[in-house]
This record gives C-alpha cells, structure tokens and sequence, in this order.
C-alpha cells in the first residue's frame, strides 16, 4: 500500500489549507478565501481518490474496507512505517475535521451578521424603515402653517 504515505502527505496539505482557511475568515479576508478555494476542492478530491485506493487495496490483500481491516493490515507489516503513517493519517484527519467546524461556524456567523446588515439596509420591518423603494426618506414631516401677520 505504497498510497498510504502520500495520503497522508496530502492529509498534511489539505489541513495546513484549512488553517489558512480559517485565518483568512478570522480576518474577513475574502480575496485571501477565494485565492485558495480551487486548491482546496483539488486537495480534497486528491484524499478521497487516495482513500479510495486504499480501500481497494486492502481488499485486494485479502482485508475488509473498514478501519478494523486497515488496522490489521497495518498489525500484519513488517516494519513500523505503516503504522506510524496511519496513525498520522488519523490524526491529521481528527484535526481537520475539528478545524473544518470551526470554520463553518465561522462562516455562519459571517452570513447572519451579513444578513442582519441586508435586513437593516432593505428596511426587513417596512413600517420601521428609513427609505422606501425608490430611494425617497419615508418619514413624513408634518407642515405647519405660519400665519404671520
């Protein structure tokens, strides 16, 4: 299972950039988020193409697709490598999903402050808004008639 390594290799880097993720959402960086989307949907579809043939792997030597079967076949390895790479891969797995959450809340808490502001500025409550549709102040001023004389 000579995949089992560079899986892991690009674990490393699809973590590193869902950190990046959340620093440029931390600072409301938006040119920051859309520099490295296109190479963040490559790396994770590189993990799941190397998860996949890790699993076709472990059935072709005879394992179940489960990590029960992943652990035995890393019990079965002569040397520590496979197991010092799995346990690396689980982690790193562990820690990306956990930032991965973060940062959807991140970005929920993006979105209800940016939708608060549309409220605000579309006037949600039209009996409560400043401005009508066409741009025109909806607050009449009552005129008073002076009568000098």
């Amino acid at each position: 299972m000579d995949s089992l390594n560079e899986e892991r290799d690009t674990m490393r880097s699809l973590f590193a950039l869902i950190q990046q993720e959340q620093t440029f959402l931390l600072e409301a960086d938006i040119n920051g988020l859309n520099a490295i989307t296109d190479e963040k949907a490559g790396t994770v579809a590189r993990v799941a193409k190397l998860a996949n043939t890790r699993q076709h792997a472990l059935t072709a030597a005879g394992y179940p697709q489960s990590e029960a079967g992943m652990q035995a076949w890393v019990a079965s390895q002569t040397t520590g490598s496979a197991a010092d790479a799995w346990a690396e891969l689980l982690a790193l797995t562990q820690s990306a999903k956990e930032t991965n959450r973060v940062n959807g809340l991140l970005i929920n808490t993006h979105l209800t402050r940016n939708q608060l502001a549309l409220n605000v500025l579309h006037g949600a409550d039209q009996r409560s808004g400043f401005y009508g549709p066409d741009g025109q102040s909806k607050i009449s001023v009552a005129a008073r008639n002076l009568v000098i004389g």
